[in-house]
């Protein structure tokens, strides 16, 4: 059974970047862990992690909550972005 750390890891309500972070786990494994091969991978984790973070600070400086907003919120945000 997965500790409460590790379900909220895979909780797409709680990390908006899970997706990226599979994506950089499977390139690791396929790639017998050379991270140069995958670079990519991790910079796309980066800026999604960034991203976040950035819309999660601002909502907490606004008094939005959650601070963090939920995998459909999200989505919807990305659309109307482009």
């Amino acid at each position: 059974r997965m500790s409460k750390h590790a379900q909220q890891l895979r909780d797409h309500d709680i990390n908006p970047c899970v997706a990226e972070t599979d994506a950089s786990r499977k390139c690791m494994d396929d790639n017998n862990y050379k991270k140069d091969m995958c670079t990519a991978y991790f910079l796309k984790y980066k800026s999604c992690r960034k991203f976040w973070h950035e819309v999660m600070m601002q909502r907490k400086r606004n008094g939005v909550k959650p601070e963090m907003p939920s995998a459909e919120e999200r989505r919807k945000m990305l659309e109307s972005m482009g």
